[in-house]
């Protein structure tokens, strides 16, 4: 199968529009959750994303616009777009995320928006704490979101201690007899300094998994931002990346 992974799309429409038209062939999409929140286009990502054969997870962001976390969790950016979000949703996309899950298995992949260990909310943003979670998944690999930057965590089971791995854009990445941590970076908002939207594709005939990035129109998304009255610093951020 070829399967599209896809993470942290934050309503921004213009970026998955993009990213489905840059991605090769695909069987199916792996969505890793937070389809909505931050950005403009909620309803549009959803009927979007429902076009395709696919898999999507709960996110903070679609649990938050849902009332089903604490928006006093979140800083006063994220509250405000969250509150934007929740009067704008229609009645058959709040439906649609309420239905998601937080946790999926699919083939040999483990599929979570944050950790295994707390699929709604951890950061996994160092070794230390992707090693702590290799305890709680079965499968060989856990595909992650929520940070917005692309990342790999590999498990050492002889001496039993977990290390970063670098991988290049298109580069495929053996998956063959190994523990791995995965995130595909954020579709339409990435935080690693590049603006580019951030996806991956997973073979799993030859089991390998690919970085992919794709520059998209960010100034027609920060004008919608802005027509919707949302948070300045959260548009002024799609451009830099961060």
């Amino acid at each position: 199968m070829q399967y599209l992974i896809i993470s942290d799309i934050h309503a921004n429409y213009v970026a998955l529009s993009t990213v489905l038209t840059d991605a090769p062939e695909f069987d199916k999409i792996l969505c890793l959750g937070d389809l909505v929140g931050y950005g403009p286009s909620p309803n549009r990502c959803i009927d979007r994303m429902r076009e395709y054969e696919h898999i999507n997870l709960a996110g903070n962001h679609d649990w938050a616009t849902l009332g089903k976390l604490d928006l006093r969790a979140f800083n006063q950016d994220a509250r405000q777009a969250n509150l934007w979000t929740r009067s704008n949703l229609t009645p058959e996309s709040r439906r649609y995320l309420s239905s998601l899950l937080t946790r999926q298995e699919v083939e040999s992949f483990t599929l979570v928006h944050a950790s295994p260990r707390e699929p709604v909310w951890e950061y996994i943003l160092d070794s230390h704490v992707a090693c702590v979670n290799f305890d709680h998944f079965s499968t060989p690999i856990c595909l992650v979101g929520h940070t917005h930057v692309p990342t790999v965590f590999e498990l050492d089971q002889t001496e039993d201690r977990c290390e970063p791995v670098r991988v290049g854009l298109e580069e495929p990445l053996s998956l063959e007899s190994r523990r791995l941590i995965i995130n595909p970076g954020s579709v339409g908002q990435p935080r690693d300094g590049d603006p580019r939207a951030s996806y991956a594709m997973l073979d799993t005939a030859a089991m390998t998994f690919t970085f992919r990035r794709v520059a998209y129109s960010i100034e027609i998304t920060q004008e919608r931002m802005r027509a919707r009255g949302l948070p300045s610093r959260l548009i002024d951020r799609l451009a830099a990346g961060r």
